[in-house]
């Protein structure tokens, strides 16, 4: 299991350190949640910030775009270079252009999932997309509890990918601990996210490495 650490939990306040921190407690990815306050009702970081956490960090970013006007946003984006740039399926009227786009410019391109949407949109772009993030929370804030529908809505994505041949991971986000992480696991997740989990702990290397199962 690979572990990208959601710094919306972090502390702003020390964000550099925050950043190096969870990259040497054994961080796989840094995911980096922006929101723009119209897609979801929370306003988070803009690509100055962001490119402050690219100098700070030792390990790839995971930049999950929770936006409206999402094209827009790529091209901010894209510059930084992450290893993955998400969008959500729901808000974008042409996702396979925009998928192509950003592989175009050396970034792995991935699509997000809110709880309520089924996994049939993802048929047609399965073989596109380098991963799939799947919310087990309602988007927007963090410290949610995880909702446990969304094992179901892993296990069908992954028979969808086998189907295909798909070279697509699975990433999971919202709720994530080390309770839940195994269901996780046996569901088929490649890659969780966790925010609070990680940050809210005393020792960040023990809470990444309890969800590297």
């Amino acid at each position: 299991m690979y572990v990208a650490p959601s710094i919306l939990s972090a502390d702003f306040g020390n964000l550099a350190k925050e950043v190096k921190d969870i990259c040497e407690a054994g961080a796989d990815l840094v995911h980096v949640d922006v929101m723009d306050g119209h897609f979801v009702p929370n306003l988070t970081i803009g690509p100055l910030v962001v490119e402050a956490v690219a100098k700070a960090a030792t390990k790839p970013l995971d930049i999950h775009l929770m936006v409206e006007n999402i094209s827009f946003f790529v091209e901010l984006f894209l510059p930084l270079k992450p290893k993955f740039l998400s969008f959500h399926i729901e808000e974008e009227k042409h996702p396979l252009r925009l998928i192509q786009h950003i592989r175009k410019h050396g970034v792995s391109p991935a699509v997000v999932l809110n709880p309520h949407t089924p996994i049939d949109v993802l048929k047609h772009i399965i073989n596109e997309v380098d991963m799939v993030l799947l919310m087990s929370v309602n988007p927007g804030f963090g410290g949610q509890k995880f909702i446990p529908s969304v094992l179901s809505k892993a296990r069908e994505l992954r028979e969808l990918i086998d189907k295909n041949n798909a070279k697509c991971m699975i990433e999971v986000d919202g709720g994530v601990n080390g309770l839940n992480v195994r269901d996780l696991d046996d569901a088929g997740v490649d890659i969780v996210v966790a925010g609070n989990y990680v940050f809210s702990s005393n020792d960040y290397a023990e809470s990444i490495k309890a969800l590297k199962i």
